[in-house]
């Protein structure tokens, strides 16, 4: 087992000889010194894994000794020791990014404990994670296996991600081969659920029908009910994930109460097109392209070269007639962000958006970057898998101008609901299909006639109309991929998987794509 050292600064060390001991006999080298000035010059002489340090000390004081340490080791652990417990002298040394605050007088487990925490903690938290979650794999399994509703697919999903998150903090990662075997049974029983229950979510017209919240009814359920006299912001991150909303949540915790932390489940096919027009018209696409025919743009490659932001280009007009269906008479602003400058530049005009009741806001960088990890190696090579992904997705949020509008949103005591309108999923196995020209370039789902395909792992929806989806011709189909599938056709079959396998894509059936967060939050 490793020795760690422990440099300790006291100008009473002697009466400190009973915890050297004690630390000693626990396994830890301790090497005592009287001063400040002493500390200095042992930290440039040798390496220490951790400093205890007095912080009422004649000579160089206690904080003044941490400020110089911190100059020439700023990662170096320090544990500060002191007698008084004014508020000042706590601040200044957390302040100064201290690991750990100790009052005399010191209890031998108190110092152990805060070594352990700083030295070994990394490896006691891997190995009750690992623990933990052994212990509720069974569990899990055996819930997901079991004939569960929809809410139950939430919680389950829910606590898939927790431990994702868990196991990605630990140091070795040595559950995640488990946990990605778990993730992927628990898509392959979430597809066979879909398959049963989709269509008559849809189409059961009894009120007390077990259902979830779809995209289509989400303005109505979740940003209606809460428009009022004071102006609520209802954000879309185009393509946000589960995971990613619970990294980005810790940031947003500083500065808004989450009054709730909801899910409601994508409509299929699980993209921009479908699903983001859904949510802004509150209908289904096909009661759109009846109602609004003019409104509602074919997803095929002939009409858009796959151009998702073509197809979602009047979800302002979209937005207002579904208000002026409801019945609200407020006033509603409606913008899509592209890039930092439009970002910018919404953050400027900030005072004019609290005029408005509701003001909608979508932002598309996660999908960009989802397309752009499958175009160009070098995003590739920066988000090589899901732990690296959330990295850039937190490293883009932190700096992204949409931080800063919900910080002023947080100032001025404002309402939020943020949500997206699909998730994604990295794609490891193809499904070999076959159509002509016409057919829509999405790896994930199909549309078209005479599709010829591999029915294993899809889901096939030959009555259009049974899932509310438009059709080109009499005989249109539409297929899904399941899990972690993706279609390939059989021309240059073998550098069309290469390029495509284990890339993001979204459009199909999984937990992943289709179970998504929406929160409603409101200033601290």
């Amino acid at each position: 087992m490793q020795r760690y050292s422990i440099l300790w600064a006291d100008d009473e060390i002697d009466l400190l000889k009973p915890y050297i001991l004690f630390l000693t006999q626990k396994g830890y080298d301790v090497t005592p010194v009287n001063s400040g000035a002493d500390a200095l010059e042992k930290i440039d002489e040798q390496n220490f894994d951790v400093v205890f340090l007095d912080e009422n000390m004649p000579g160089i004081s206690g904080l003044e000794t941490l400020a110089q340490m911190k100059q020439t080791k700023p990662n170096l652990p320090v544990v500060m020791i002191t007698k008084s417990e004014e508020e000042h002298i706590m601040e200044e040394a957390i302040g100064a990014k201290i690991a750990d605050y100790l009052i005399k007088p010191l209890n031998p487990n108190q110092i152990l404990l805060s070594v352990r925490k700083i030295l070994d903690g990394k490896r006691l938290f891997e190995e009750r994670t690992n623990l933990t979650y052994q212990q509720d794999f069974r569990n899990l399994s055996m819930q997901y296996t079991d004939r569960i509703g929809y809410e139950e697919w939430v919680d389950i999903y829910k606590k898939l991600i927790f431990w994702e998150l868990e196991i990605d903090q630990t140091e070795n990662k040595s559950m995640s081969e488990v946990m990605n075997m778990q993730k992927s049974e628990a898509n392959s029983n979430f597809a066979k659920f879909i398959e049963e229950n989709y269509e008559d979510w849809l189409n059961d017209p009894s009120p007390k029908a077990e259902r979830p919240i779809m995209s289509h009814q989400l303005m109505r359920k979740k940003v209606f009910p809460l428009v009022d006299g004071s102006p609520l912001f209802f954000i879309l991150i185009d393509n946000l994930r589960f995971d990613q909303w619970k990294i980005i949540e810790t940031t947003l915790r500083d500065y808004f109460t989450i009054e709730e932390e909801a899910a409601y489940y994508s409509i299929l096919p699980t993209t921009t097109a479908f699903a983001r027009n859904a949510i802004f018209a509150g209908l289904m696409p096909s009661e759109i392209e009846r109602q609004y025919p003019k409104l509602w743009i074919h997803d095929t490659e002939g009409d858009q070269k796959n151009d998702e932001e073509g197809l979602n280009s009047h979800e302002e007009e979209h937005l207002m007639n579904q208000i002026q269906r409801a019945r609200l008479n407020i006033k509603a602003s409606y913008h899509k962000i592209l890039n930092v400058s439009q970002g910018k530049a919404l953050v400027d005009n900030f005072n004019n958006l609290l005029q408005n009741q509701l003001n909608a806001v979508v932002y598309n960088f996660v999908d960009m970057m989802s397309h752009a990890r499958t175009d160009m190696a070098m995003v590739k090579e920066l988000a090589p898998d899901e732990s690296a992904y959330r990295s850039l997705t937190a490293s883009w949020f932190h700096h992204s101008p949409l931080l800063d509008l919900l910080k002023k949103i947080a100032e001025k005591g404002g309402r939020v609901v943020l949500t997206t309108d699909h998730g994604m999923i990295r794609v490891q196995k193809p499904v070999r299909i076959i159509g002509d020209r016409s057919v829509n370039t999405n790896l994930r789902y199909k549309q078209g006639k005479n599709l010829n395909f591999d029915e294993n792992h899809v889901l096939v929806c030959r009555k259009p109309e049974r899932f509310f989806l438009p059709k080109l011709n009499v005989s249109t189909a539409y297929v899904f991929t399941l899990e972690d599938y993706f279609f390939a056709y059989p021309n240059n079959y073998n550098y069309y998987v290469a390029h495509y396998r284990d890339t993001f894509q979204h459009g199909g059936v999984s937990l992943e794509e289709m179970i998504i967060p929406v929160v409603t939050m409101h200033a601290k």
